[in-house]
């Protein structure tokens, strides 16, 4: 049906600039919001009825016989009615609705895909500092991350996975500072262990049974490999260097195995710490100093941020002479822009909401040729985790706080993707236990799964090996049922919500379409029986329910969720 919406579009282009030169461009159709209205409509007259100074409706019957009298209207449409004050209600013939079965089956994995367009993004997520295993908001980064870098790649673009993480600061020196204590045999309450009394920072210190884990293979002279690192560690209790590089290569390992869990991969880990070491923050600040976007005042050097829209001018190097956070952050995307990303989407928490306004203040200020609203930005909010009826707060390996792998041991590493991308990014979520692993209609990912393996299992009872090659130059003219035309409809609207969804980074479009595909599938098999003994009726149901068997395998694949054949 795409090849057939695209003729019916340049039919309507055609006509559109015949009443009004350059009203082509604009020629689309929308999807009635009630479906009994047809299959597609068209509210072109309304839009160019006040510059033409035209009645709506009168220009709408003028469009209606002038697209029906056009050879790609004749061929495919049924009827065009008008309604209300111009809107052209069109009804598909059935053929037309038929050619969808026919482009998913040649196309297969393809079928939704566009070309590629020569042009690279960089997507930034998860981004977890090596100090502990990835908790559950972690996972919906992780999630979210490699659905949205799926539906770019969806879409044509050349897209680079990017994990960016400290290992140095604050932060590894806590951690550094937990695992030697452990390591020299003390624990937290002990006598020395710091508390909050005697340092602000104590509360901080990591206080789970990993590291204690670190810190006897840092006794064991343990060797380590990640992704990105190796370390061996020389078992020296009193070697704080040592032991902060073995205890980052240790948790950079556990990440791993929890990106693993996960089947994610990136294509690069960035290190903060690189900025630094290869002059990129200093070539940052002095940028800014020398475009005169920077000012000195109380010992501080500060930023004229609010020359770009923040709401007051920020701290860039404090008294002490130390960076403040976002200024690595700028020479960050500096680095992003030059290494060729004109687009970038980072995907983080809402606790960056605040960061936002100064890092593109500072790319504005650097005059570096980078665009405003550079970069684009997802944020994402923490998920609540319920087991049994009760929030689980605690994992008794992190100490404070439940792991991704806790959640996809509990579950699957299935209904954790699909879960944690069935909402908005920005709206608080819960995740329920129990309902993930379910096995009934409620549970979300067992519902389209399910719909999908049902589908195999009528194709096994029509071959075992259910080869689909005779399928696709079967007769479709069989597939008149109004549940039948429902499905193909549907199926139809995958490319284009496909492209919706990369436009809006919007992975929850692509769980709603499933669950709706689903749903029609069902209803589909409840209303029609497949394996009929007429074999030209039996062939096209065939070949349309091994379409949406497709088109559901490509969905999922767009989640990083399977496909089972059997349930």
């Amino acid at each position: 049906m795409l090849s057939v919406k695209q003729q019916l579009l340049a039919a309507l282009a055609g006509e559109l600039e015949q009443i009004s030169p350059g009203a082509g461009s604009r020629a689309a159709f929308e999807s009635p919001k009630v479906a009994a209205h047809g299959d597609l409509a068209c509210t072109a007259a309304m839009q160019l009825a006040k510059p033409l100074k035209a009645n709506p409706r009168a220009l709408g019957e003028q469009l209606q016989a002038a697209l029906m009298a056009t050879p790609a209207f004749a061929q495919w449409v049924d009827a065009i009615e008008i309604a209300g004050p111009g809107f052209l209600n069109i009804r598909l013939k059935p053929a037309a609705k038929q050619e969808v079965v026919r482009q998913v089956l040649a196309q297969g994995t393809q079928f939704g895909q566009q070309p590629a367009r020569g042009e690279k993004i960089l997507v930034e997520f998860v981004s977890a500092n090596p100090t502990g295993p990835l908790h559950v908001g972690h996972g919906r980064q992780a999630a979210l991350g490699d659905a949205i870098c799926n539906l770019y790649a969806s879409q044509g673009w050349s897209v680079h996975r990017e994990f960016y993480y400290n290992d140095a600061g604050v932060q590894i020196d806590t951690l550094t500072k937990s695992t030697q204590l452990r390591a020299q045999g003390f624990k937290p309450g002990d006598a020395c262990w710091p508390t909050e009394a005697e340092n602000p920072l104590a509360k901080n210190f990591y206080n789970g049974d990993y590291i204690q884990d670190i810190a006897d293979a840092f006794r064991a002279k343990a060797t380590v490999e990640a992704d990105d690192r190796a370390f061996t560690a020389n078992g020296d209790v009193a070697d704080y260097d040592n032991i902060r590089q073995f205890a980052v290569a240790y948790l950079r390992n556990e990440q791993d195995k929890d990106l693993q869990a996960f089947n994610l991969r990136f294509d690069e880990y960035y290190l903060e710490s690189s900025l630094y070491t290869n002059g990129h923050v200093e070539a940052t600040v002095n940028r800014l100093i020398a475009n005169g976007k920077t000012y000195e005042q109380d010992g501080a050097l500060w930023l004229r941020s609010t020359e770009y829209g923040d709401d007051k001018d920020r701290v860039m190097r404090k008294s002490d002479g130390g960076y403040t956070y976002f200024v690595p952050d700028v020479a960050y995307h500096i680095q992003k822009f030059q290494r060729g990303f004109t687009k970038v989407v980072n995907i983080q928490g809402t606790d960056h909401h605040g960061t936002i306004a100064r890092v593109r203040a500072g790319l504005q200020a650097a005059d570096g040729g980078i665009p405003a609203g550079y970069p684009d930005y997802v944020l994402h909010t923490m998920v609540r985790v319920v087991r049994n009826g009760e929030e689980v707060k605690i994992s008794k390996r992190a100490g404070s706080y439940v792991t991704l792998r806790d959640l996809i041991e509990w579950t699957s590493k299935d209904a954790v993707r699909f879960f944690l991308l069935s909402r908005k990014p920005d709206t608080e979520y819960t995740f329920d236990v129990d309902l993930a692993v379910a096995q009934n209609n409620d549970n979300p990912v067992f519902y389209v799964q399910y719909a999908h393996a049902r589908i195999c299992s009528v194709l096994r009872g029509w071959r075992e090996d259910y080869d689909l090659a005779p399928l696709t130059g079967v007769d479709l003219s069989a597939l008149q049922g109004e549940q039948a035309q429902a499905l193909m409809l549907l199926l139809a609207k995958y490319p284009d919500m496909l492209t919706a969804a990369a436009a809006g980074n919007a992975p929850h479009d692509v769980t709603f379409y499933l669950r709706e595909l689903a749903a029609c599938y069902h209803s589909y098999y409840d209303a029609e029986r497949i394996l009929v003994e007429d074999e030209a009726i039996k062939l096209a149901r065939l070949a349309l329910v091994a379409a949406t068997a497709q088109v559901l395998r490509n969905g999922l694949a767009m989640l990083g969720v399977s496909a089972p054949e059997r349930m």
